[in-house]
Parts: C-alpha cells; structure tokens; sequence
C-alpha cells in the first residue's frame, strides 16, 4: 500500500507544475545512476505527468523503458519532449 501512497505524493506535486518546472525535474535526474523504489514513484509519476498532458514522450520512452541519458527541452509547436544533445 505504501508503494500507491508515494507515487501518488509525487503525482499530486507534479499535478501543480508548469510543464518548465517538469522539464527541470526531469533534466535534474539525467545522469543520476542510484535507483531505489522512491526514485521509480517519482520518475514513472513525472513521465505520467507528461503524459496525462498530451505531451509526446517517444524521445525518453519506449514500450517500458524509459530514459534519463540525455536532458531535453519542451518543444511547444510539436507538443512534445525532444533530446538535447
């Protein structure tokens, strides 16, 4: 039961955040190798964000992967997350 309680923690924060604010949450844990359970809840509960706002995620997700190597950048036209490289 603790482990729905976290993600939602992290699911409420990321609710109120401009999609800025997500990008440097996310940019924040690119490069960061520690995982641990708390980082999951975090991590899968901002990409959902992400997700829950239409925004395209192919740049860092694929089937169920998901990736921190490479920061990226909103891009507002395309509605979508793009690598910086």
């Amino acid at each position: 039961m603790q482990q729905h309680i976290y993600y939602t923690k992290y699911a409420l924060q990321f609710a109120d955040m401009q999609i800025p604010e997500l990008v440097t949450v996310f940019n924040a844990q690119v490069g960061n190798h520690g995982w641990s359970c708390m980082r999951a809840y975090h991590d899968q509960a901002l990409i959902d964000e992400f997700q829950r706002r239409g925004i395209d995620t192919t740049a860092i997700t694929g089937g169920e992967t998901m990736s921190f190597s490479h920061p990226v950048r909103y891009d507002l036209p395309n509605n979508k997350l793009v690598v910086i490289n």
